[in-house]
């Protein structure tokens, strides 16, 4: 990746802007896919000056799966107006080199009780609220038909598809790393499961991916890995973060730990997305939320690959790696 030229992005932004000029571009902390910055839109409608988000794909890379943030930015401009579902509106965009786009800034929090550390964590009561907010509004999310809000063209990722996505990724790391993944693996195709019919999903569906306001989604961030496919996936993958197993944070104070232990069970966030939904519990639930565990011992695993070539590696992702191996086990207790 070359040395991303903000002067040049600076103009491209203002020509895109139509009258209106991007100012005060601050690098951002989070997503590791693209940069990401906060600035201010001036000179522009509907307001005089507002605060605005700036995602690019990285230079000098591709601009496809996760760096493509052109196809982010159109998830979020089909998703913006669906009864329900929250997600920051689309300014404008510009599919020069790099490609970029500009979203409003959403205020709020995001804080996933059963991982994070916060030095002022949201107190039980709303950590309760939010999770079931959450999964309220992955039903909503989950409503239409892509080809309602014109995503027809998106590729079907079926269940088995995305097992053979993460299944390479966990390819790509040390067997120190893997532990009883393989089992895990066999396991999970030895059972997949047949079609339901597809509808969007975030991919890393949680609290932590969330603007709250208050007890309120204020919005869903983070389109990094969205994809059309199962709906199952999303379920399970909030259940997951009700239990995750892994574990990055060593030290909780009383207030973080309080947090955590009001999040409500991945049972009960079923319960409310179901009751949301209108439906009956899907089948085969248990091998999503296998899947889940899968999905996520690959990512952290790659993680923590890169973390311990560092030559001062963050002990969160070295304990995360100490915390996998019982994670698979539990995933294969659902699958027996």
């Amino acid at each position: 990746m070359t040395d991303l030229d903000v002067g040049e992005l600076i103009c491209r932004a203002d020509r895109a802007a139509a009258g209106a000029r991007l100012v005060d571009l601050e690098p951002l902390p989070g997503g590791v896919s693209s940069l990401t910055y906060s600035a201010h839109l001036v000179g522009g409608d509907p307001e005089p000056d507002r605060q605005v988000v700036v995602k690019v794909a990285p230079p000098g890379l591709e601009p496809v799966r996760n760096r493509d943030v052109l196809r982010q930015a159109r998830v979020m401009k089909a998703l913006h107006r669906t009864p329900g579902v929250k997600v920051p509106g689309v300014v404008f965009e510009d599919a020069g080199s790099p490609p970029f786009f500009v979203m409003e800034f959403v205020a709020g929090e995001a804080y996933e009780p059963k991982w994070d550390v916060s030095a002022a964590p949201p107190v039980p009561a709303t950590v309760d609220r939010r999770a079931r907010a959450a999964a309220a509004m992955l039903a909503s999310l989950q409503a239409p038909a892509p080809e309602a809000v014109g995503l027809a063209a998106e590729p079907v990722l079926s269940p088995a598809a995305e097992l053979d996505r993460w299944a390479a990724l966990y390819a790509t790391v040390g067997d120190e790393l893997r532990g009883d993944e393989e089992s895990l693996q066999r396991a999970l195709r030895a059972h997949v499961p047949g079609p339901v019919p597809a509808r969007i999903l975030h991919g890393d569906y949680r609290m932590g991916n969330m603007q709250f306001d208050g007890d309120r989604v204020a919005a869903i961030i983070d389109w990094e890995i969205w994809s059309v496919g199962d709906p199952r996936h999303d379920v399970a993958w909030l259940m997951a973060f009700a239990d995750p197993i892994q574990q990055r944070a060593g030290d909780r104070d009383a207030a973080n730990q309080a947090a955590a232990d009001a999040m409500p069970t991945g049972r009960e966030l079923l319960d409310e997305y179901l009751a949301a939904a209108g439906q009956r519990e899907p089948p085969q639930l248990d091998w999503f939320l296998a899947l889940c565990y899968y999905k996520l011992g690959a990512t952290m695993s790659v993680l923590a690959k890169r973390n311990r070539r560092l030559a001062e590696p963050d002990p969160g992702l070295e304990l995360i790696a100490q915390t996998t191996p019982p994670m698979i086990a539990r995933a294969l207790e659902l699958l027996a």
